[in-house]
C-alpha cells in the first residue's frame, strides 16, 4: 500500500465515518449470481462472518463444541427413526440416506476431539499449539462424505441389477421428509456457528448435513416415482444422489485444502490494509501475511512509519484487532521512513 493509497483510505474514512465495524462490508469480492449463486451459497458458504465474529478464542471454541453436541444428538435421532423405516420398507434410496445421516453424525466426533485439542496451550514441541487438528478433521470429513457416496452408489447399482419390491412407501416418504428437516436444521446451525468462529471444518460438516438433507428429499421423489408405477425410480435416485454429492464435495475440498496451504480469503487481507490505513504515522505497507490455524487467525505485517510516531506499531496492532475479531496473534514490524 503506497502513501497515496493510505491518503485516499483516510479520505474515505472521513467521508463515511468511524467505528470498529467500518469497512467490514465495504470490500467487494465476487461470487456467482443468479441460480448458480444460490447453489454456491447453499453448498460453498463463507467460512467467516466478520459482522458477527466471536472475539475470544475460548468462547469461540466452546461455541463450536456446543454446536457439535447438539447437532450430534439431532442427527442420531434422525438416523434411528429412518433406520427403523429401512428395516421394513427395503428402500435403497432411504438406506443411502440413512447411511449419510449416520456418517454425518460420526464426523462430529473427530471434529469435537479437534476442538478439544485446539484448547491446549502451545508447547516446546508444538509451538503454535494444536489448532491444525481442526483442519485435519476437515480432511476426515471430506473422506467420510466421499466414502458414503460410494457406498450409496454401490447399493443403488446392486438394486438396479437385482430389483426388490418396496413396501410401506408412505412411511418411506415420511422418513425422507423427517431426514430433510433434521439435516437442514443441523446444517443451518453448524454453518452459522462455523462462519461466526471461522471454522472451515465446521462449515464443511454443515455442508455435509445439507447434502444429506437434499438426499432425503430425493428419497421422497423416488418414493413418489415408485407409487406412480416406475419401480426403478428408487435406485436411480440413489445414483443421482451419489453423483450430486461428489460434485458438491469439490467446493468443500477446496475450502479445507486452502486452509492446509495457509490460504486465506482475499477480503481478510483487504480488511487488514484498511485497518492499517487508519493509523497515524504509517506511510506505507510492505507486506501483510495471514493464515488460519483452526478457526483463529495469525499474521504479521511490515510497515513504513514516520519516525515522529514511535508508537505506530502498537497502534497498528490495535487497529488490526479492532477490524478482525478472530485474530489471536498479529505482529507489526516497523521500518522508519528514510
Amino acid at each position: 500500500m503506497t502513501a497515496e493509497h493510505m491518503h485516499h483510505d483516510r479520505e474515505y474514512e472521513h467521508a463515511h465515518g468511524h467505528g470498529h465495524g467500518h469497512g467490514h462490508g465495504d470490500h467487494h469480492h465476487e461470487h456467482p449470481t443468479g441460480f448458480k449463486g444460490f447453489l454456491y451459497g447453499l453448498f460453498v458458504p463463507h467460512t467467516h462472518d466478520a459482522a458477527d465474529a466471536i472475539d475470544d478464542a475460548m468462547e469461540a471454541n466452546a461455541a463450536g463444541i456446543r454446536a457439535l453436541k447438539i447437532s450430534l444428538v439431532l442427527l442420531l435421532i434422525t438416523t434411528v427413526l429412518q433406520g427403523a423405516v429401512v428395516a421394513f420398507s427395503g428402500s435403497v434410496a432411504l438406506l443411502a440416506d440413512t447411511i449419510h445421516n449416520f456418517s454425518d453424525a460420526l464426523t462430529a466426533v473427530p471434529l469435537w476431539i479437534a476442538f478439544v485439542l485446539g484448547r491446549r496451550a502451545a508447547s516446546r514441541r508444538y509451538t503454535f499449539g494444536l489448532g491444525r487438528a481442526e483442519d485435519l478433521a476437515g480432511l476426515f470429513i471430506v473422506f467420510v462424505v466421499a466414502l458414503s457416496a460410494i457406498v450409496a452408489a454401490w447399493q443403488s447399482v446392486d438394486r438396479i441389477i437385482h430389483p426388490q419390491p418396496l413396501e410401506n412407501l408412505g412411511w418411506v416418504i415420511a422418513a425422507g421428509i423427517i431426514g430433510f428437516l433434521g439435516n437442514e436444521s443441523v446444517a443451518v446451525y453448524r454453518i452459522r456457528v462455523g462462519r461466526r468462529i471461522g471454522s472451515a471444518a465446521l462449515v464443511a460438516d454443515g455442508v455435509h448435513a445439507r447434502t444429506d438433507g437434499f438426499t432425503s428429499l430425493a428419497v421422497v421423489v423416488g418414493g413418489i416415482g415408485v407409487l406412480a408405477g416406475f419401480p426403478l425410480a428408487d435406485p436411480i435416485v440413489g445414483l443421482v444422489i451419489s453423483a450430486a454429492i461428489f460434485v458438491l464435495l469439490l467446493g468443500t475440498i477446496r475450502s479445507v485444502g486452502r486452509r492446509l496451504l495457509d490460504g486465506v480469503e482475499p477480503e481478510l487481507v483487504e480488511r487488514v490494509e484498511h485497518a492499517l490505513g487508519h493509523v497515524d504515522g504509517l506511510v506505507g505497507v510492505e507486506r501483510i501475511r495471514l493464515r488460519w490455524v483452526g478457526h483463529r487467525l495469525q499474521g504479521d505485517a511490515i510497515v513504513v512509519a514516520d519516525p515522529q510516531h514511535p508508537d505506530a506499531a502498537d497502534a497498528a496492532e490495535r487497529s488490526v484487532r479492532d477490524h478482525l475479531h478472530n485474530v489471536d496473534d498479529f505482529l507489526v514490524r516497523v521500518r522508519a521512513r528514510s
